[in-house]
């Protein structure tokens, strides 16, 4: 078989001029020729399944020679099942001779050969264009970065504290936030329920633990007071929800949260610092280092977004509806995990399944120019993907599906999605290049150094805190236990 492949011009595409950027054609002619010899293998074939399908007296099915089916049938019905049958093969194999990336069904032609001879056809298919991208080495992104403050800080500060404050006598009237010791009786038909009956149970007001009347009733009360009330069961009481339950509440304590100071001495009890000016600049170097962390992650994003703004034409029709396919049967999936469908999805969220898909079509389109975007940086940097990148690629894979790597390496190969893979790859390659020759401005303008010290990456307060939890748990456990 020999092959040849051009590209197909439209009409818009004469009309370009010389130097315009959109690329190269998006449609492509393969030309096939298949020498008469070689495709006597594919009429072969063909008699070999009519053979199947044509029942000949005194053979069994399949068994007929080709000899007596011609005799029967004539040349020209195998002829038509070998144009019918290897044609697509024989694409194929043009296909990935050329490397010709396709991105819709071919419209294929038979020139010659249809009754005998040697066999040409010509396939028209739509490819993936290829685009140039200018500027791509210089994108300047605004990211909402804002420097550590000192009210920052002490928000970090407060909440150190809070996890070290106790709890005191309160005489004031219960608010939110505020803590409360009841006895609490649930009943339903006068029958005890089950989670809804405690003796000194310590409750936040305000936290709707129980349920919301018990929030609304206890507002503004002091000890002391008696509290009876009936409130529909709320979801998380499983077959017991929408039971009307009867409430009977006495308040016997109430309590309120008292915060240590700011001392070095309480700092040397909460932290492994000994001022409190060593445990603010810890913190302001904990917080900057989230901060820069949380802006890397921004950048990404806002690198392809700008990347895909340089691509110079629009995304392509067939790849979007592809793509926006993709994201619709992606939601269908995950809702199906989760007893759902896309109708409920809609009924519940209040859209209109048009304006639903149009929305998608939007972020798929978007997806579409980032996706043309990162092949045209491959391209132009001539970024590739190692076999050792590769390999690691699928042995990720492989740990997301709970399989041997060699296994999944095995069915990428047969399924010719090896080189998709190794594709991917490149093209994340070729985002880290662009990231990398980003800059980071904020809102006026000014350069961000998003560079990440060399610390170590823990909550906040993880090491302050790790030998002090019995503050956290003394007026904490005993809300757990209604």
């Amino acid at each position: 078989m020999q092959s040849t492949v051009q590209p197909v011009e439209s009409d818009e595409e004469n009309a370009a001029p010389d130097d315009s950027p959109a690329g190269v054609a998006s449609r492509v002619k393969l030309h096939v020729t298949v020498p008469a010899p070689e495709f006597e293998r594919a009429i072969d074939a063909a008699f070999r399944k009519l053979a199947r399908e044509v029942r000949i007296p005194g053979f069994r099915p399949g068994k007929a020679p080709r000899r007596l089916l011609e005799a029967r049938l004539g040349t020209d019905v195998a002829r038509e099942q070998a144009l019918q049958d290897a044609l697509p093969e024989y694409y194929v194999e043009a296909v990935n001779e050329h490397d010709v990336d396709v991105i819709a069904p071919p419209e294929i032609e038979i020139t010659a050969g249809k009754d005998d001879g040697d066999v040409e056809f010509e396939a028209v298919v739509e490819v993936r264009p290829q685009v140039k991208l200018v500027g791509y080495d210089e994108l300047r992104v605004e990211l909402p970065f804002q420097p550590v403050s000192d009210e920052d800080v002490d928000r970090q500060v407060d909440a150190l504290r809070d996890r070290f404050a106790d709890l005191a006598d309160s005489e004031f009237p219960l608010i939110d936030d505020t803590y409360a010791t009841i006895d609490v009786a649930g009943t339903i038909d006068g029958e005890a329920v089950e989670g809804l009956t405690a003796t000194d149970f310590l409750y936040r007001v305000g936290s709707a633990m129980v349920v919301d009347e018990l929030d609304e009733q206890l507002r503004g009360t002091k000890p002391g007071a008696i509290l009876e009330f009936t409130a529909t069961l709320p979801d998380r009481f499983g077959e017991l929800t929408g039971r009307e339950a009867k409430f009977r509440v006495i308040v016997k304590e109430a309590k309120q949260k008292v915060l240590p100071d700011v001392t070095d001495e309480w700092v040397k009890e909460a932290s492994e610092f000994e001022t409190v000016d060593e445990l603010r600049a810890d913190i302001r170097k904990r917080v900057e280092t989230m901060q820069r962390l949380q802006a890397q992650m921004a950048l990404r994003d806002k690198v392809l977004e700008a990347a895909a703004d340089l691509v110079p034409i629009e995304a392509p029709p067939t790849l979007v509806d592809a793509e926006t396919r993709r994201r619709i049967e992606d939601l269908a999936h995950r809702l199906s995990h989760q007893g759902a469908n896309l109708e409920q999805y809609l009924e519940m969220s209040g859209q209109e399944p048009q304006a639903f898909i149009d929305e998608i079509r939007v972020g798929a389109a978007r997806s579409v120019l980032a996706d043309l975007a990162l092949r045209a940086v491959v391209a132009q940097e001539a970024v590739t993907a190692s076999d050792e990148e590769l390999e690691a690629q699928v042995q990720q894979l492989a740990e997301g599906t709970d399989q041997k790597p060699a296994k999944v390496r095995r069915e990428l190969e047969r399924s010719g999605a090896l080189e998709a893979v190794r594709s991917d790859v490149a093209r994340g390659k070729a985002l880290e290049f662009l990231v990398d020759h980003a800059t980071a401005v904020d809102e006026n303008g000014n350069e961000i150094d998003l560079t990440v010290p060399d610390i170590a990456l823990n909550d906040i307060t993880h090491d302050h805190d790790h030998d002090h939890d019995h503050h956290d748990h003394d007026h904490e456990s005993k809300e757990s236990e209604a």
